[in-house]
C-alpha cells in the first residue's frame, strides 16, 4: 500500500519516518477556510478537505493508497492562531502565548483509496496544552527576526529555538511538531487488527 501524505510540511514527514513510515509527499491545493470556530472542530475540518483533496487525484486509479491530511492550530484562550502572515502579527502571536499556556489542536484525516474508490477513512483531533515562560519584549522581537516563527502555527517551533521558553508540555509532543504519531499508528493498528474488510473506524 502507497502511503501519501497530503502537506509539504518537513516536520510532519519526519514525524512519519521516524515511526517507520516513508511516505510519498503530495501536497493538498484547497485553501484554508473555515465555518468553524472550536479548534478541534476547526483542524478536523481542515485535515478532512487536504486529505479529500489529494485522495479525489486517486478516483481513476486501481493503486491502493493511503492519504493522510493534517492541519494544526494554537488557541489562545478563544483567539485560534494559525500562521503569521508578517513580522508583526508573529511578534503578536508570540505576545500572546508569553507566560501563559494554550492548546495546540492537530486534525487528521486518514482516507484509503482502492480501485478508484473510498475503501475506509477516519478523522479524529489531538489536543496538547503548552506553558511558556514569560518573555521579554528583546526576546520575543530576537525570535521573530530568527526567522523560525514564519511557516508555523502560533508562530513558534517546539523543536526549534523556542525551546528555550518553553515551560511544560501536558500531552503529545509530536502533536505540538505537527503530526500526533503515536495516535495516528494506533488509528492505523485498530484499522488492521478490527476491520478486515477495509473500514476505517473512528
Amino acid at each position: 500500500m502507497k502511503i501519501v501524505l497530503a502537506s509539504a510540511s518537513p516536520r510532519r514527514k519526519m514525524l512519519l519516518e521516524q515511526i517507520g513510515i516513508i511516505p510519498e509527499i503530495l501536497p493538498s491545493g484547497v485553501e484554508e477556510t473555515v465555518t468553524k470556530i472550536v479548534p478541534e472542530e476547526v483542524v478536523k475540518e481542515l485535515s478532512e478537505r487536504k486529505a479529500e483533496d489529494v485522495a479525489s487525484g486517486y478516483g481513476a486509479s486501481r493503486e491502493d493508497v493511503l492519504v493522510i491530511g493534517a492541519d494544526t492550530v494554537v488557541a489562545a484562550g478563544d483567539v485560534i492562531l494559525g500562521k503569521p502572515v508578517d513580522r508583526t502579527e508573529a511578534v503578536k502571536m508570540i505576545s500572546m502565548l508569553a507566560g501563559g499556556t494554550h492548546q495546540v489542536c492537530t486534525g487528521v484525516t486518514v482516507i484509503r483509496m482502492k480501485d478508484g474508490k473510498t475503501a475506509g477513512r477516519c478523522t479524529f483531533a489531538e489536543k496538547t496544552y503548552v506553558s511558556v515562560y514569560p518573555m521579554t519584549r528583546e526576546e520575543i522581537e530576537a525570535y521573530v527576526d530568527s526567522g523560525e516563527p514564519m511557516d508555523k502555527a502560533g508562530a513558534y517551533g517546539i523543536q526549534g529555538r523556542f525551546a528555550a521558553y518553553i515551560k511544560g508540555i501536558s500531552g503529545d509532543y509530536s502533536n505540538v511538531v505537527g503530526l500526533p504519531v503515536g495516535r495516528l499508528y494506533q488509528e492505523l493498528k485498530k484499522w488492521n487488527e478490527n476491520a478486515p474488510g477495509g473500514n476505517l473506524h473512528d
